[in-house]
């Protein structure tokens, strides 16, 4: 079977009328039930928001995982691995990934969220060398001044010089968004110098328009594969 590149973007987890006590003690209720113990134990360190963004997300990853492969969520078991950190059941960073009945599950996934939104990236029966990244981000985050002399090339500097406002702010989250994706994907993620990554026409790096993320408009993303 060939690999399929699936992306979904998860809306933010606290809705405007929600009975929101209702909405967080379900979530911490599936939670319990279906994420594993170093995922429960990191969750309970965080404040209260970002613990809910931090399941919500986790809870999305898993679910999509789960359908893909067609299995019962209670079949997975998470198995993140960090270059620093190592892999196994007890880290809950880095590259994400599951184990299934015994081993790897046959399944590529990274995650990423910005402003309450959860985007996930899968591919399905990759190749033993195949590897992926996803990123989305708030334009509005990037408006400050040193941006650009600590995160872009030369070449992409000069791509954003003739940018001011609005696009200026897009022009920076377009690069930014590809930077963050592809250092994902080889793993390095910013231990690398992000002013050091040219993403302006990398091979395998491309951005995502609404229509193919989910994404609403005022949000930026892109995935990487390779």
């Amino acid at each position: 079977m060939a690999s399929q590149l699936v992306v979904r973007a998860c809306p933010p987890f606290r809705v405007p009328g929600q009975d929101s006590a209702r909405a967080a003690a379900e979530l911490e209720r599936d939670a319990r039930q279906f994420l594993d113990p170093p995922e429960l134990q990191r969750a309970r360190a965080m404040m209260a928001v970002p613990r809910q963004d931090f399941l919500a997300a986790r809870m999305a990853q898993r679910l999509l995982a789960a359908e893909l492969l067609g299995v019962r969520v209670q079949d997975l078991t998470a198995r993140y691995s960090c270059p620093q950190c190592g892999s196994g059941p007890a880290i809950t960073h880095g590259r994400p990934g599951y184990m299934l009945d015994g081993a790897p599950a046959p399944l590529l996934l990274s995650l990423s969220r910005a402003k309450g939104w959860t985007l996930l990236a899968a591919m399905t029966e990759p190749g033993p060398e195949q590897q992926l990244g996803v990123d989305v981000e708030d334009p509005q985050r990037l408006d400050f001044d040193g941006f650009d002399a600590v995160a872009l090339t030369t070449a992409e500097r000069q791509a954003v010089a003739s940018l001011y406002g609005d696009d200026l702010l897009r022009g920076r989250a377009r690069l930014w968004a590809r930077k963050e994706a592809f250092l994902k994907m080889t793993g390095e993620g910013l231990s690398r110098a992000p002013e050091t990554v040219d993403v302006l026409e990398r091979p395998g790096v491309r951005d995502l328009a609404p229509a193919d993320s989910g994404l609403p408009v005022d949000l930026v993303a892109a995935v990487a594969v390779g």
